[in-house]
């Protein structure tokens, strides 16, 4: 699209939201599509394949880390917000509707996409726990909102600043 690497503008994160603010709404939506296709493709394989909650979650936490430390940018990738969320999607479709739900609502109100992330990372294991019943996939999206809360340290911040964008 003949964009500059969002790893070298805005944020420098090569994730939708900076790709939006970079290059528009189309090349943010193709960003989010792709990213979340990382998490999303494998789980649903995994599915196909029949493999247990265990073995999902891994190829789910493979996907989001492959993500978050590509090798072939140098270990250095996004925050793997869309990644996650196409994962959850394959893991429990309705527990992904609540997530969304609730990202949706954050951003309506408080016209910030980070902080949406962020707290839809605080609830997702206990969407987890309430609406799936799976241990596995609760300790597993326990394990991926500390990473993602992590990732947004520099969010936390600004929004702390009041400096978000």
């Amino acid at each position: 699209m003949n964009l500059p690497d969002p790893r070298d503008e805005g944020s420098h994160n090569p994730g939708a939201t900076n790709v939006l603010m970079i290059g528009g709404k189309k090349a943010a939506i193709i960003t989010l599509i792709g990213d979340s296709l990382k998490g999303l493709l494998p789980v649903l394989i995994g599915r196909v394949l029949g493999l247990d909650d265990i073995h999902l979650s891994l190829m789910a936490f493979s996907a989001f880390l492959g993500h978050l430390y590509p090798v072939f940018f140098g270990f250095k990738g996004g925050k793997g917000v869309a990644t996650a969320f196409g994962a959850f999607i394959a893991l429990n479709w309705q527990v992904a509707l609540v997530i969304l739900l609730t990202w949706l609502l954050i951003v309506k109100v408080f016209k910030l996409s980070s902080l949406g992330a962020l707290i839809s990372a605080l609830f997702t294991p206990v969407y987890f726990y309430f609406l799936d019943a799976s241990m596995v996939f609760t300790f597993l999206s326990l394990s991926i909102s500390i990473l993602l809360i992590y990732r947004h340290k520099s969010n936390i911040i600004n929004i702390l600043n009041g400096t978000e964008d």
